[in-house]
């Protein structure tokens, strides 16, 4: 649910050789450097076993009504106005089996689509709020392996497509390939990987392609115009605008600008472009649906009410009334 919006160094207790860029340094890196990294990618990627044939999938949610996040968003844009409403909750916090339940309440709630988090031990781009949800879940057990197979029982439920948000380095560890095939198998639809070097983009893309999954891009504030005509012609299910330069988490107001950056990014691209961090308020979503996003997603906030709360039961609870009233204020 967030980016780096710099080039960070090498995490101290990752095994993994590949640097983390994020696509908004590739012009401060030299040639020879970009294509250095660019063969260290390649030799993981072939260095991976092959992935397995995947596995027939589950019907669709809700009598097979469930389509693609790209026709999702089509669809929401050919009736007008209507902005997509697109929670992020964190796969395991508290427990994985409060998760199903929450997937099942915000599709009941009206989500469009979901974006669910695999928590990650470095989730260096993330702020306070999702950094102690990934603690929690990790915590309490959740894995990779865990979150799909929980995923496996929860989406032929479901009548909106999850987009499953990871790291890259877990995707490394298990092999582009190998990650994009059991992803598809556990019903998912979308990919969005915060942290996906330059150079490994059109390797995850086309691993995402294989396996029917649409690969989300995020493009920032400080995303050159040419660069952005690049990430947004990449892009599949919707392109991923970040509101703020920074760390995801609550904030009290809009940035203002968002509303140029929007038209700046449409400009260059016909998709659906969603707006994501610091949305934590209904006049926040009603904001940004006003100045022509077409989808919000709500991360920070929506993860405070179902973790942060005395008891599972009591998170569904605030979870469903906070969902409902940022979904009643979209039009």
């Amino acid at each position: 649910m967030a980016v780096t919006l710099k080039a960070a160094s090498p995490t101290p207790s990752s095994s993994s050789p590949v640097a983390r860029l994020s696509v908004t340094t590739r012009a401060a890196m030299p040639g020879r450097r970009r294509a250095a990294a660019a063969v260290r990618v390649r030799a993981i990627a072939a260095a991976a076993p092959a992935a397995p044939a995947p596995a027939p999938a589950k019907p669709a949610g809700a009598g097979g009504r469930c389509r693609p996040v790209s026709q999702t968003m089509s669809r929401l844009k050919a009736k007008g106005k209507q902005t997509a409403f697109i929670p992020y909750i964190t796969a395991g916090d508290p427990d994985l089996a409060t998760t199903a339940e929450a997937l099942r309440l915000l599709d009941a709630c009206g989500a469009d689509v979901i974006e669910l988090g695999v928590p990650f031990s470095d989730p260096y781009a993330d702020g306070p709020v999702l950094q102690a949800s990934s603690a929690r879940a990790l915590a309490g057990g959740a894995t990779p392996d865990r979150v799909l197979e929980m995923l496996r029982e929860v989406t032929p439920e479901l009548s909106c497509p999850v987009v499953l948000f990871s790291y890259f380095r877990p995707i490394v560890q298990r092999g582009l390939g190998h990650f994009a095939a059991a992803v598809k198998e556990a019903g998912v639809h979308g990919l969005l990987v915060p942290d996906l070097p330059y150079v490994a983009t059109s390797i995850m893309r086309s691993e995402a392609m294989k396996n029917n999954l649409e690969l989300a891009l995020l493009t920032t504030p400080s995303t050159p115009a040419e660069r952005m005509k690049v990430i947004t012609e990449a892009s599949e299910g919707f392109v991923y605008l970040v509101s703020v330069n920074g760390v995801t988490g609550p904030r009290e107001n809009v940035n203002s600008g968002v509303k140029s950056l929007i038209q700046e990014v449409k400009q260059v691209t016909d998709k659906s472009v969603a707006v994501g961090f610091g949305i934590s308020k209904p006049e926040h979503v009603k904001q940004i649906a006003e100045w022509g996003a077409d989808g919000v997603i709500i991360g920070s906030a929506m993860v405070k009410q179902l973790g942060e709360a005395a008891s599972p039961k009591e998170g569904l609870k605030r979870l469903e009334k906070f969902a409902r009233s940022m979904k009643n204020a979209l039009p």
